[in-house]
Formats: C-alpha cells, sequence, structure tokens
C-alpha cells in the first residue's frame, strides 16, 4: 500500500487504495514483492544493529577508554548515521526489487510505450530474482541502485530519530535501579521510535519509491532534484506525505519487535556467556 499510494497513480487514500488492490489483484495483490524482502530481513535487521551497536562501542572505547560506558548522544547520532550509511548498501537493491514487482501492473499514463516491448499495465517481472537479473542486464550496478542517494537522505537522519528517540524513552519508562529495561519498556521504547523515524522520513521515502518505480515503462526522472521537482509542480507539497500514516502506524509494531528481539537476544547472549565464564 506504502508503495502504491506513493508512486502510483489514482488512489486517492489508503481506504481507496486497499479496495482497488483488492478488486483488481484479490488478497495475493497485498503481498507482491514481499519474498525478496521476507529473505533479507535477517541479515538486513542484523547489519544495521551490529554496525550500530560496534560503532558506539568503539567511539566509546576511543573517548573514554571503556567500551562499556554509555554513549553519550553524539556518539549515538554518529552511530545511527554510521547504520543508516552501511543499510544503503543492502536496503537499495531489495527495495528496488520490490517496488518494481510491485508497481509493474500499474498504469503509467505518461509511458511511451514504443520506449518498450511492455505495454503498461502487464507484469514486466515474472519474480524477484527474474526482476533483479533484468535490471542488471539492462542498466548495470547503477540500476539495481537506483534511488540509493535519496535512501542514503532518508535513513542516514532516520536511524538517527529510531536510535536516539528508542534510547531516550527506554531510560524514561524504564524505573530507577533496574540494571536493563523490561520488556514492556522496550516495546513501547521500540514502538515510538518507529513511528517517529518513519512518519518523519516519509517525504524521502516517496522520491526514493518514485525513483526506483520509474524505469520499468521509461525513465521519467533524471534524479533527487528533478523528481522533488517533477513531483512538486504536478501534485504539490502534499505529494511528499503520501503515506505518511500508514508509515507512522506501520511503524510502531515492526520497530516494537524488532527493538524487543534484539534485546532479548542480547540478554539471552549475556546469560550463555556468564554461564561459559563463571
Amino acid at each position: 500500500l506504502q508503495t502504491r499510494l506513493q508512486a502510483g497513480q489514482g488512489y486517492g487514500n489508503t481506504l481507496n487504495c486497499v479496495l482497488t488492490v483488492y478488486r483488481n489483484e484479490s488478497v495475493a495483490g497485498f503481498f507482491k514483492g514481499m519474498a525478496f524482502p521476507l529473505a533479507s530481513i535477517a541479515v538486513y535487521s542484523s547489519v544495521v544493529f551490529g554496525v550500530f551497536s560496534n560503532t558506539q562501542r568503539l567511539l566509546s572505547q576511543l573517548r573514554y577508554g571503556d567500551a562499556a560506558r554509555a554513549p553519550a548522544l553524539p556518539d549515538m547520532a554518529l552511530a545511527s548515521a554510521v547504520a543508516g550509511f552501511v543499510s544503503v548498501g543492502i536496503g537499495t537493491p531489495v527495495d528496488l526489487v520490490k517496488i518494481r514487482l510491485q508497481m509493474q501492473t500499474q498504469p503509467f499514463l505518461q509511458a511511451n510505450v514504443r520506449l518498450k516491448p511492455t505495454v503498461p499495465g502487464f507484469p514486466v517481472y515474472r519474480g524477484p530474482i527474474h526482476c533483479f537479473r533484468t535490471v542488471l542486464q539492462k542498466e548495470g550496478i547503477a540500476g539495481i541502485y537506483r534511488g540509493a542517494g535519496a535512501m542514503l537522505l532518508r535513513d542516514v537522519p532516520g536511524y538517527c530519530l529510531y536510535f536516539i528517540p528508542y534510547a531516550f524513552f527506554c531510560g524514561w519508562i524504564t524505573p530507577d535501579g533496574c540494571i536493563s529495561p523490561n520488556p514492556s519498556s522496550v516495546w513501547l521504547a521500540g514502538g515510538v521510535a518507529g513511528a517517529i523515524s518513519w512518519g518523519t522520513a516519509t517525504p524521502m521515502d516517496v522520491v526514493k519509491s518514485r525513483l526506483q518505480a520509474d524505469g520499468v515503462y521509461v525513465n521519467k526522472y533524471k534524479g533527487i532534484l528533478d523528481c522533488i521537482l517533477q513531483s512538486y509542480q504536478s501534485e504539490g507539497l502534499k505529494v511528499f506525505f503520501r503515506g505518511i500514516t500508514l508509515n507512522a502506524v506501520r511503524g510502531f509494531p515492526t520497530s516494537s519487535a524488532t527493538f524487543l528481539g534484539y534485546e532479548l537476544s542480547l540478554k539471552a547472549m549475556r546469560r550463555d556467556q556468564a554461564e561459559t565464564n563463571p
């Protein structure tokens, strides 16, 4: 739904998008492009959280001589930015394939069908592997990483507004004297952080989605700035807030589950380490 709202044509609001997708594609339409993200989400999350945690420990070691010391706000911001930068390398190809598969049957009103043998409204790709291989063959590495600049502008500040609010709310909710936050505090703080991060990242998320959806039938945008200008000229400022409610609502449960899994995994590993090395 997020991709259709941000890069598609003719959807007035979220409810209209839901009804249109269901009417045209049945329930299967809501799961298009799911295979690639599902297969890579574990690696993606592991890398992001691993880079964030290890960067924090490195900064604490360099600045204070103690890797276990709680990081200062600037250290946390820098670690978040590094995590966001690294995430683009993994996330861009995955998002590109997902968006191409979700948007390939959408009518593209400005497409010149003479440019490509495929008629708008009919499938171009047979699946995620075929999509990845086709884009790589026709557009090279640059095609696979189309939209990486917009994703970088989304994820670097986005992860700062992800990890920092989480740490703040988690510390605020956790009772004094507790060594670590309880699961309910982690769940709530993670959800709030996710809603804040995804809500504020929506404008650049719109640009990224449009750049990555572009190219199925015709290349409409020359780059980030051109996409911003064309989108603004044709649809006004409101276009950059398409899907913001969906992003914020989706961000709460997904981030709650992610942070809860992360914290519980850390606790389990620390307990096993303590039992192994008493």
